[in-house]
């Protein structure tokens, strides 16, 4: 399943990759695209030149989990009671009935395993496979997630351990030495368990390329599209994990992630949708203590991006158009934490 958003060369090329992939594994598959509204082509150049997916164009930019969960219910997970606005199987926002669908009904209905797949993303060599092989060998495991990489064959992590309160403050006040980062201060894990090859147990991994278990998401219900950008997949690998189904990382299966395509749209939403995502994860998963300990890093936090915003545009660094814009950003998040209690 793909989510896309004005995305259309990658798009393109993340399916080449995915086909190719599903073709070395030999896998029994349907490839589901979720269109958000794209102003770029993207819903044509899908009829055009993959006429084997089964293409929903949105009437609507669901985000990420209203998007996923259109192509959840279209390959029957309709009885799964969701978290999301307006419940599963009703005519909503979400409904599969709003919207324009290509050959639904030949689709493989209850599929064994879904892969939510970002359209920047592609597999390499037999990854798909090598997520489903371990899913199938591993019946006791709710889902698994591969190795990113970036374009240029760099390191990218993929895999966390559930945001903490110390990962918040790194987040907004950069440690040094900046190695941190990389650390398991951080919710990271070590690069040699990568390096290993070995699959090791992960608390969650980037939706870039999530593989889930038919049983797991039955167990949780579908993603919670009060998330309309960011998080939805902490949230879900979190509510799969506490049903019972722990999350793996499958090392050996490579996938290029190029990051960020659809997000850096727009600079000043994207901040403010990350930061009402995060206080909505905050409020599903933290202890009321906790919950005031975050809100205070995160005002102390935006204190201090209007003083670096301040700085630079001082320094000529940033227009003043570009101040006005960072700092209203920075109110509208102030008021979302506001009442937190």
């Amino acid at each position: 399943m793909i989510v896309s958003y004005n995305v259309r060369e990658l798009l393109a090329a993340c399916l080449n990759a995915t086909f190719a992939s599903l073709a070395v594994s030999g896998l029994s598959s349907s490839v589901i695209v979720v269109d958000n509204v794209s102003s770029d082509g993207s819903a044509a150049m899908v009829a055009a030149e993959f006429p084997q997916v089964h293409l929903i164009a949105s009437h609507d930019n669901l985000g990420f989990a209203g998007g996923n969960n259109l192509a959840l219910r279209m390959l029957g997970f309709e009885g799964v009671e969701g978290q999301g606005r307006g419940g599963v199987g009703e005519q909503g926002r979400g409904g599969a009935g709003e919207h324009a669908i290509r050959n639904p009904q030949s689709a493989i209905r209850n599929p064994q395993s879904v892969l939510l797949l970002n359209p920047d993303a592609e597999p390499v060599g037999d990854a798909i496979g090598q997520m489903a092989r371990f899913l199938a060998e591993h019946p006791q495991v709710g889902g698994v997630g591969a190795q990113l990489r970036y374009p240029d064959g760099r390191f990218q992590h993929g895999a966390f351990r559930f945001p903490g309160l110390l990962q918040l403050w790194f987040d907004l006040f950069p440690p040094r030495p900046r190695r941190l980062l990389d650390s398991r201060l951080n919710g990271r894990y070590a690069r040699a368990l990568f390096e290993s090859g070995r699959p090791f147990p992960i608390d969650f991994t980037l939706g870039a390329a999530l593989m889930v278990r038919r049983g797991a998401i039955a167990a949780a219900g579908l993603l919670d599209e009060g998330y309309f950008m960011y998080a939805e997949e902490v949230d879900w690998c979190w509510r799969i994990q506490r049903a019972g189904w722990p999350f793996y990382c499958v090392p050996s299966a490579v996938v290029i992630h190029h990051g960020g395509a659809s997000t850096r749209q727009f600079r000043s939403q994207s901040f403010v949708n990350l930061w009402r995502s995060r206080l909505r994860l905050y409020g599903r998963f933290y202890g009321p203590v906790r919950r005031r300990l975050a809100a205070t890093i995160v005002r102390l936090g935006l204190w201090a991006e209007l003083r670096r915003a301040r700085a630079s545009a001082a320094r000529g660094e940033i227009t003043a158009e570009e101040l006005a814009e960072r700092v209203a950003s920075v109110q509208q998040v102030r008021d979302l934490f506001a009442g937190t209690k």
